[in-house]
């Protein structure tokens, strides 16, 4: 019986001043290529972040280019997982004027960063408020229990959020988090400039927290939204059981494809009253094309 294929997956990012970003850009692209990875890497004035995937035994390789490249020894935070099937379709290497679109820069990380063994009891305790920073949809595929989500989807609503009146009246200390840590560092650091002090983060995110904790150990609740093709994770990184709809690139569930609402690849019921009869033909007809390709 032939063994099943498995492939490695890393997730990291690295806050470091960065310069000639098209050459590292074509640098990454080219051994991305020859050793068959894929993913996306972000490169930007700030830093490196991406998630890259390949058959097993690639990450000490991948890592050792880009210390070398970048000239650091170590990652500010990294995630490796395994998975049945890679999750990306090519390898992509951007340039971007952020890391992550939060329209603050992070020269150096000075925030609070809690282990996952130490969350737990952390979160816990009566003088802290949990906060979940990622997006409302994200939110609701699984969190932590007890956690807050603002609502926001973009940087100019988390400013509004944590005004000035809401720094003020908070009294408690306030612990963040997000799926791999990234946001939190953006984050934790605006708020550090506003004045707020007691600002804690999950080092290394949900992702970190899922691969470190026994599930049986474990205050998280639900799955974890990714941003590629396995769509949600589950504890140890297990893929889990949501789909992408590809009408609005939404996260969909097993109840939401019971809907009248739901055709695959075209619409679900986040998506199909705001879809209009062209939008619904062409993704019919692209969803055709492409069956019609598996049967070729």
């Amino acid at each position: 019986m032939q063994k099943e294929k498995k492939y490695d997956i890393a997730s990291f990012y690295k806050f470091i001043i960065l310069e000639n970003l098209g050459k590292y850009q074509l640098l990454v692209k080219k051994f991305l290529i020859d050793n068959k990875l894929k993913g996306t890497i972000i490169l930007s004035p700030e830093g490196i972040n991406g998630t890259v995937s390949g058959n097993q035994g690639f990450i000490d390789r991948f890592d050792q280019f880009i210390f070398s490249l970048f000239c650091f020894s170590s990652y500010d935070s990294s995630n490796t997982s395994v998975a049945n099937e890679t999750p990306f379709e090519r390898p992509k290497v951007k340039i971007k004027k952020e890391v992550v679109p939060i329209e603050k820069k992070v020269l150096e990380r000075q925030g609070r960063h809690i282990q996952p063994q130490e969350w737990n009891d952390f979160i816990q305790k009566e003088d802290v408020f949990l906060i979940d920073i990622r997006k409302p949809f994200e939110h609701e595929i699984g969190s932590f229990k007890g956690a807050i989500n603002p609502k926001v989807n973009n940087f100019r609503e988390f400013k509004d959020y944590f005004s000035d009146d809401f720094i003020k009246k908070n009294n408690k200390k306030l612990a963040m988090f997000c799926t791999g840590g990234i946001r939190c560092e953006k984050a934790s650091e605006y708020l550090r400039e506003k004045g707020v002090d007691e600002v804690y983060q999950l080092q290394g995110g949900i992702l970190n927290y899922i691969n470190t904790i026994p599930e049986k150990e474990s205050l998280w609740s639900g799955e974890c939204y990714v941003f590629d093709k396995r769509v949600s994770v589950m504890h140890k990184s297990i893929p889990g059981n949501y789909t992408m709809c590809y009408g609005c690139r939404m996260p969909i569930s097993a109840k939401d494809k019971q809907s009248e609402k739901y055709e695959q690849g075209i619409s679900c019921p986040h998506c199909f009253d705001g879809l209009t009869q062209d939008q619904k033909k062409r993704f019919a007809m692209r969803e055709f094309n492409k069956n019609k390709e598996k049967t070729i």
